[in-house]
Order: structure tokens, then C-alpha cells, then sequence
């Protein structure tokens, strides 16, 4: 425990870094997959096609495979990137492929009476998906997305295999340093701890999809109360 408290400066640090890795990539994987999440839902069929292709090859590319591939390739086309955005460009094309999925499917999910109904009062289509089917999408897309942050948390770890300085590099650089300097093993100590915030973070995320799922569920479920103004009574009918 002295350990920890003594690197403590250090674990935060480590902490904050995977905290910004995986906030970084949730952002880029958001904006790309309501792009092509949007495509995917139109009527071109060889769009379609395009976004399907896209999203089967980087679902099943391992993410090691991703990280390897932007880190060491990148600088033979002349983009020297730094380990952070290496991994955060290998990790937003995994989260972006399956998030592509969920607004896929959370637009599938809107009845297609809503497009009719749409359609037949002459809204144009960027209407359509931004005030009619958009947010009754968003009831089914929320909760995933959620749990698709508590994957891109956890895979974070996978930094440290290109230097990354995040949580589980501190960790290993408190094992080594200990070792080497001081001439005991803290590997159980520090991991546990290391194993303990991971728990902790990706609990509270997942416990957060959980709740906003019932949520929305509760909302969704919860019947519209209607005026007293706009509903007169049998008796004052004409």
C-alpha cells in the first residue's frame, strides 16, 4: 500500500490518460459511425454495400492487429504519428465499425410508418432524421453506445504495447522500476490495484447503460397526457 501511495501522482496520471484515450476515440467512433450508421439506412444499395465492407473488416481485424498496422505502416506513407494517436486511429476504426452497427440498427429499430408519415407531410429527408426518426432512434443507439465506451476503456490497455504511458504502462513501469531498484517483486500488489480501477471504472459505466436503458425504457412506455383543453367531454359534444 506505501507503494501505491508513493506513486500515486504517477497511477492518476496513468489514469487520466486512458481516461482521454478512450474519450478521444468514443468521439471519433461516434461522429463516424452516425455517418455511415445514417448511409447505411438510405436506398443506394452499392452504399450500403460500401458501409457493410467497411464495417466487416474492422470488426474482425483483431485491435492488436489495427493498433500494429497504424503505428508501424502509417510512417511509410509519411504520417509520423505519436503512439497516442496511433492508437487512438486503430481504436476508433474498431469502435467506429460497431458503432456503425447500433445507429444502423437503432434507425431500423423506428416503425415504417414513421418514414411513411414523414414522407407523406413533405418534410425533406435531413428532417426527417433529425426531428422524426432521429431521436426515436436514439432511445435504442444510447444504451450500446454506452457499452461500447466500457470495450474501448478496457482495450485502452492495449497502449502500452507502443508506449503508451496509460494506466496499465504506469503499472508495468511500477513493477519493473520496483524490481530493479529496491529488489522486490510488487507484481500482485500493483496489478491488483491496476485490476481493482479497471473493475471500478468499467462497473460504473456499465451500471450507467443499465440505468439509462430502463430509463428510457420507463420513458418510452409512459403514456402521453393529453390537455384538458384539447379533449372536450362526450356531454359538450355538438
Amino acid at each position: 500500500m506505501t507503494l501505491l501511495v508513493k506513486n500515486l501522482p504517477f497511477i492518476l496520471q496513468g489514469i487520466g490518460m486512458t481516461l482521454a484515450l478512450a474519450l478521444a476515440t468514443l468521439l471519433i467512433s461516434t461522429m463516424i459511425a452516425f455517418i455511415l450508421g445514417i448511409l447505411a439506412t438510405l436506398r443506394f444499395r452499392w452504399l450500403r454495400w460500401l458501409v457493410k465492407a467497411y464495417v466487416e473488416l474492422f470488426r474482425d481485424i483483431p485491435l492488436i492487429v489495427n493498433i500494429f498496422f497504424v503505428f508501424f505502416v502509417a510512417p511509410l506513407f509519411g504520417m509520423e504519428l505519436s503512439p497516442f494517436a496511433a492508437v487512438t486511429v486503430g481504436l476508433s476504426l474498431w469502435g467506429s465499425a460497431n458503432g456503425t452497427e447500433i445507429v444502423r440498427a437503432g434507425f431500423a429499430s423506428v416503425p415504417r410508418h414513421q418514414w411513411q408519415s414523414a414522407a407523406a407531410l413533405g418534410l425533406k429527408p435531413w428532417e426527417v432524421y433529425l426531428f422524426i426518426t432521429g431521436p426515436q432512434a436514439l432511445r435504442s443507439i444510447l444504451p450500446p453506445f454506452v457499452g461500447l465506451l466500457t470495450l474501448l476503456v478496457q482495450a485502452t490497455s492495449l497502449g502500452a504495447l507502443v508506449g503508451v504511458s496509460e494506466f496499465f504502462k504506469v503499472g508495468q513501469i511500477i513493477v519493473e522500476r520496483t524490481t530493479m531498484m529496491e529488489g522486490w517483486n510488487p507484481a500482485f500488489t500493483v496489478y491488483g490495484a491496476v485490476l481493482l480501477i479497471y473493475f471500478v471504472i468499467c462497473s460504473a459505466l456499465t451500471w450507467f447503460g443499465r440505468w439509462l436503458e430502463r430509463r428510457l425504457k420507463n420513458d418510452q412506455r409512459r403514456p402521453a397526457s393529453v390537455g384538458p383543453l384539447l379533449v372536450k367531454p362526450l356531454t359538450q359534444l355538438p
